[in-house]
């Protein structure tokens, strides 16, 4: 009986391992596929530069002055602080320039902040990002697939189809259609056109907010590239609502669809051109402004130079702030 037991007990053994091993051998390639196979990842689109900046202006800037407005489809945060006085003079619009937030420090966040206290209203925002400045994508041809050699033959030093330059003038004609497609000799329409579509946007829901606060006049102030794109908006859209364009700075894009100079003096509101008197480029861009403007006759256009003072820019910003106000407070439709 002993010996019968210890030859079965082997094989008993056997018989219950075997199909816990089976089993186990069946389960490894799902287990294993489940693993090779990461679970996919929904990844949240990018947010715009300009969106950025205003989560960050968020954490920086007093919940009260945020605004929150709506402009077509997107939401944009503004600045808003109103006028300190029971009797407001109105609401000063200020467009930032490319680059800059709605609290930038130079001219934008001081103007916003001094002009309450003068009277008026102040409502800032900034531009969103522009499709003309986005970068092209670049276009690349893959190789052609080298030809298998059968076996028992020698590859051939060379194989010179009949036109021995034909493949070098089309690769040479495809590096040129992409170079001037990502380097366009005259602005993308389409993408401009967006782009004013987007800002103009903005801009109309900037008035229509300070209109709900009985604003008894509105004037667009735009720095640096917002002077542009203030002064465009002015020229195609002929609000009724803003009296008056004061511009700091002002720069034309570089994918610009108007040029400033054809833009500022033809407009039908009274037009204020600061611009810094000891900065080479922006008095010259300024010259070609005023050049411009005796060309029209009866403009609205007029020029005020200012004094840029490097190492003391609240002395600077005063001064701007104080030139504004007096153009602002004067009979400018003479």
């Amino acid at each position: 009986m002993f010996a019968l037991h210890r030859s079965t007990l082997p094989a008993l053994c056997l018989t219950l391992i075997l199909p816990c091993s089976a089993l186990a051998a069946e389960g490894e390639p799902a287990d294993a596929a489940a693993k090779e196979q990461p679970a996919a990842v929904q990844r949240q689109p990018l947010l715009e530069r300009s969106q950025e900046d205003a989560q960050a202006l968020e954490r920086q800037v007093p919940q009260a002055e945020q605004q929150t407005l709506q402009a077509g489809s997107d939401s944009f945060l503004a600045l808003w602080k109103p006028a300190n006085t029971g009797e407001p003079l109105g609401a000063l619009i200020i467009l930032a320039g490319a680059g800059e937030t709605a609290d930038w420090p130079k001219t934008v966040g001081p103007l916003r902040r001094k002009f309450p206290d003068a009277g008026w209203h102040s409502l800032s925002l900034s531009l969103p990002d522009l499709l003309v400045d986005a970068p092209q994508a670049r276009v690349e041809t893959a190789p052609a697939p080298s030809q298998p050699v059968a076996q028992g033959q020698s590859a051939p030093a060379k194989d010179t189809p009949e036109d021995a330059n034909a493949g070098v003038e089309r690769a040479t004609a495809v590096e040129s259609e992409v170079s001037e497609s990502a380097n366009p000799s005259q602005p993308m329409d389409a993408d401009d056109k967006a782009d004013a579509e987007r800002i103009f946007a903005r801009v109309d829901a900037a008035v229509a907010y300070a209109q709900q606060h009985n604003a008894r006049s509105i004037v667009l102030l735009g720095n640096g590239s917002g002077a542009y794109w203030a002064a465009r908006y002015l020229s195609e859209r002929q609000p009724a609502q803003v009296e008056k364009l004061v511009m700091v700075s002002a720069q034309t894009p570089a994918q610009a669809e108007h040029s400033l100079e054809a833009l500022a003096p033809t407009l039908k509101v009274p037009t204020a051109d600061f611009f810094y008197t000891n900065q080479a480029q922006g008095k010259r861009a300024a010259e070609l402004r005023l050049q411009a403007s005796k060309r029209v006759k009866d403009n609205n256009y007029r020029q005020v130079g200012l004094t840029a003072m490097p190492g003391n820019d609240a002395a600077e910003q005063e001064q701007l702030f104080r030139r504004v106000r007096g153009w602002l407070a004067a009979d400018n439709t003479d």
